[in-house]
Order: C-alpha cells, then structure tokens, then sequence
C-alpha cells in the first residue's frame, strides 16, 4: 500500500506541473521546455482525456477553462484517503 500511495502522490505532482507548463508557450517544437511538455502530455492525458469528455468546459471572461485537471487530483486524492 505504501508503494501505492507514493505513486499516487507522485502522478498529482506530475499533473500539477504539467498544468502550471500549460501556460507558458514554447516557440519551438525543440529544446528542453517542449520536450518536458510532451513528455507529461504523453504521462497525462490517458487519465485526463476521459475526464475532459465528462467535465464541461464554462467560458470565463471569453476563455474555455479546463477542469480536468482539478477533477483528477480530486479523484486521486480520494483514492489515497480510501487507502
């Protein structure tokens, strides 16, 4: 269960950074910035993609926001409390 509960702790973190990386643009497909990006989007996005099916995305002040990212974290952190 420890090793479990570590994995978990673990994939939150990387979802948090992946979603903080979001918001800087890379100016290239090359170099360190796009590689960490794609390398999360691909760690990512078989959880998250599900979750942006389920989870609408509202419009604030003319921009769509994703939650998915929140939801999941939520999620996860439930399963570490059951745990």
């Amino acid at each position: 269960m420890g090793l479990l509960r570590e994995l978990i702790q673990i994939y939150i973190w990387i979802l948090i950074i992946s979603a903080l990386l979001s918001w800087f643009p890379t100016t290239s497909s090359q170099g360190g910035m796009a590689t960490t990006k794609r390398v999360l989007a691909q760690l990512t996005e078989p959880v998250l993609r599900p979750l942006r099916q389920i989870v609408p995305r509202p419009r604030i002040g003319g921009v769509s926001v994703d939650f998915s990212v929140l939801v999941a974290v939520i999620l996860l952190e439930i399963i570490y409390s059951i745990i």
